[in-house]
């Protein structure tokens, strides 16, 4: 990921690169649970517990469930390195102990021992002007794709009743974190100012939701996280929208679930 500065500039270079060339060649209903459990859930009516014994998947069996471009024709998807893992880990990182679950899902992991972990980054399409339209209409269509929205969607797999206890962490986190968190290096990462309860989402076994307001760089800017557990496997989305409406990707969310079974 990198410095937020860094990010922008060039995720908004290629919008822009990608819209000028276009032109040179030619969710049951979302609500709010101000519930008790720190976020807006859903799950299946028993919300079964993973077994014990369940054994975890390999880090090639989680990539069989992960989105790919095939699922998401709107966006433009790409397998996370483990350079930019690592580094998206680092960025996010948090000096309250209480409040590393939600790090974690920002970088596209999860809390606790995961015995494997994949991940991929989708990013919206710009939409491309017709070849005869006007310049109000080009100069919008680069405007609109300034407002890109990108989402880290990060698998893990664990061992027994890890990812049961990795989901109820992060529950616990967003509890815990309501009024906010310092950032691992202020210098570079800024501070999490607010989280609270995000869009009710109906998914897996146990499903929460987060609104996350980050302050970076003296700008604060709305983000939101969802989690999705689906027996030892628990799904990390985390969604930056660079037109500042703080919403989930749904598309991505919804084709992600999908995949879960």
């Amino acid at each position: 990921m990198g410095s937020t500065l860094v990010r922008r500039s060039v995720l908004t270079a290629s919008a822009v690169s990608l819209v000028l060339l276009a032109t040179a060649c030619g969710a049951d209903k979302a609500a709010k649970d101000e519930s008790k459990d720190g976020g807006a859930t859903s799950a299946a009516p028993s919300a079964p517990a993973a077994d014990a014994g369940a054994k975890a998947k390999t880090a090639a069996e989680l990539k069989t469930l992960l989105v790919t471009q095939a699922d998401l024709a709107e966006h433009v998807v790409k397998e996370a390195t483990a350079s930019e893992l690592q580094e998206a880990a680092a960025a996010y990182a948090t000096t309250k102990a209480e409040c590393q679950p939600l790090a974690l899902v920002m970088a596209g992991s999860g809390p606790g021992k995961a015995a494997a972990n994949v991940a991929t980054k989708a990013t919206t399409k710009p939409k491309k002007p017709a070849d005869d339209a006007s310049p109000e209409e080009k100069l919008k269509a680069i405007t609109d794709a300034l407002k890109l929205t990108v989402t880290m969607d990060g698998l893990n797999s664990y061992e027994g009743k890890g990812a049961q206890e990795a989901f109820a962490a992060v529950k616990a986190a967003g509890t815990a974190c309501a009024a906010g968190y310092p950032g691992a290096k202020e210098a570079d990462t800024g501070k999490v100012t607010k989280v609270a309860p995000g869009s009710v989402v109906t998914a897996g076994d146990e499903a929460v939701a987060f609104n996350v307001e980050r302050e970076l760089e003296g700008e604060k800017t709305p983000t939101q996280l969802v989690v999705v557990r689906k027996g030892n496997t628990l799904a990390a989305l985390y969604t930056i929208s660079f037109g500042g409406n703080g919403e989930a990707s749904k598309a991505v969310v919804d084709a992600q679930v999908k995949k879960l079974g």
